[in-house]
């Protein structure tokens, strides 16, 4: 397939997934994914990714995320995802091989998931997916995500261990505990690393000062 024919099969999928996307949440909403697409698209031609893949699963991998918040996550969005992407991609003109990989991509772009992305497009929208997470970005959309669930600014009298999802406990500084801190050391690609150096750097010294605000020692 010529690049024209695959441009039109991108926006096709754009078009597909940005729908799916009209009521979500602030903090997996459509800009997210926007983001994402543009993190694969700086990545991917560094690491020699294919780029027609890595698009589509990029616009793809948050498409189940509405219903893993319903259920409190309990269902993941990963999985689902995947299957709902294979719905989508049924009708497209995909060989085999970037259809498998691109369901791959999404089905492995979690960082709690079970399954390790295996092909290099996977690992690609998998960091782009975690540098989204980290950073200043990163930073807001924890605290937007514990707005959504009703969550406080801070819950000091409890350790990070015993508190729990979804919920009041589910804080910003309980994400940089359970997962934010870990991100810089999970990523899969040279590039990947690079860029998640400097938004850990800043991640870490927000949430210091916020500590020290909070006990009023700034």
């Amino acid at each position: 397939m010529t690049a024209e024919p695959f441009d039109f099969l991108i926006n096709r999928v754009r078009d597909l997934a940005a729908a799916v996307f009209e009521k979500a949440r602030g903090s997996h909403a459509w800009d997210h994914t926007l983001r994402v697409v543009r993190l694969c698209e700086h990545i991917g031609p560094v690491e020699g990714a294919d780029m027609a893949t890595l698009r589509i699963a990029a616009y793809l991998h948050d498409i189940g995320r509405s219903e893993q918040d319903a259920a409190n996550g309990r269902i993941c969005h990963a999985e689902r995802g995947a299957q709902r992407a294979a719905v989508l991609l049924a009708p497209l003109p995909l060989d085999d091989r970037r259809r498998a990989n691109i369901l791959h991509c999404i089905r492995s772009h979690r960082f709690r998931g079970r399954q390790r992305p295996e092909t290099l497009e996977a690992r690609v929208l998998f960091d782009a997916d975690k540098l989204d997470a980290i950073g200043a970005v990163g930073v807001a959309r924890a605290y937007l995500f514990a707005g959504e669930v009703g969550a406080r600014l801070h819950c000091p009298e409890k350790p990070v261990a015993e508190t729990a999802p979804y919920g009041p406990e589910d804080t910003g500084y309980r994400e940089y505990i359970v997962k934010l801190q870990h991100i810089h050391r999970r990523m899969l690609t040279d590039e990947g690393r690079r860029l998640a150096e400097a938004r850990h750097a800043f991640m870490t010294r927000f949430f210091r000062r916020f500590l020290e605000e909070l006990d009023g020692r700034a």
